[in-house]
């Protein structure tokens, strides 16, 4: 072959015939992202496999709402899907229209929850997920009506009810219309408590603002990941409000567990047994009351 000719072989040939030499080899490089705690590179595959939790320093990488209901669900598909709602922009704040639009391609998502009806060792529970990556997950009208429905399902039904909280809080696109939402939640959760409803509440990293004040707070059972971070205030707005350094691990998981505020911190593989025994416990409570 002439040299002329070598070089009017086109860059996109090259390549082609690169990339089959690699995956002939097998040195095809895999897809990988970077840890926000320790910074290393983890091969997406390999986060898979561990349930979304990195393998050099344990750091949990948020899950979307349908990842997490499949770790949950004994079945392929849910028992139930409810209608989603969408939001509006009830205080015409700026830019609101566009930011909504936005978060719903990006996450596929009508809003920041899921609300599913599944099974988890055998025992139908209603279970509602929120999702960090719409708007930080922070509530407003829609979520709060969709965590009331839940609730207001799973009494009617005689469901426990699950929630996985992971949220900045209120949204402040939606004013006093979200700030209402926490009235609203904490007397859904109540009014489903008092008929006899186990109401457990799953917080997830992070946990903040409005939602911690509200339903979050008020399981029955209330659990949370290993260091998620669990406030109202964050950390940073207390050391700068009070002037003094907080204890380490101050508002993380851990920590409150050991002051009272949580009855366990459950790893992610551990999750479903976890629920699953809880869930079979008030099983066995619900017959011998029947009885």
């Amino acid at each position: 072959m002439k040299i002329a000719q070598i070089f009017s072989i086109k860059k996109d040939n090259l390549n082609a015939l690169s990339k089959a030499r690699r995956e002939k080899t097998g040195t095809t490089k895999k897809e990988s992202v970077a840890c926000p705690s320790c910074k290393a590179e983890v091969l997406k595959d390999m986060l898979k496999e561990s349930l979304g939790v990195c393998p050099h320093c344990g750091y949990y990488f948020p899950l979307s709402p349908k990842r997490r209901l499949a770790m949950l669900s004994d079945e392929k598909q849910v028992k139930k899907h409810f209608h989603p709602l969408k939001s509006v922009n009830p205080i015409d704040f700026p830019d609101y229209e566009e930011k909504l639009l936005e978060n719903r391609d990006k996450t596929k998502l009508s809003d920041a929850i899921v609300t599913e009806i599944v099974k988890i060792d055998g025992i139908t529970v209603a279970v509602g997920v929120l999702d960090g990556r719409f708007l930080l997950g922070s509530m407003g009208t829609v979520v709060g009506e969709e965590i009331a429905r839940l609730a207001e399902y799973a009494g009617k039904k005689k469901l426990p009810l699950i929630i996985f909280s992971a949220s900045g809080g209120a949204r402040m696109q939606e004013g006093i219309f979200s700030l209402m939402q926490m009235a609203k939640t904490a007397a859904a959760i109540n009014k489903f408590k008092e008929k006899g409803g186990l109401f457990i509440s799953v917080l997830t990293n992070p946990t903040t603002g409005g939602v911690s004040a509200s339903f979050a707070s008020l399981g029955d059972i209330t659990i949370a990941e290993p260091k998620a971070l669990i406030c109202f205030a964050g950390p940073r707005v207390i050391e700068q409000t009070i002037g003094e350094k907080l204890p380490e691990g101050f508002q993380r998981a851990e920590f409150l567990l050991e002051h009272g505020r949580l009855d366990a911190v459950v790893e992610r593989k551990e999750m479903k047994s976890w629920l699953g025994k809880v869930l079979k416990l008030h099983s066995k409570k619900q017959r011998a009351a029947k009885d």
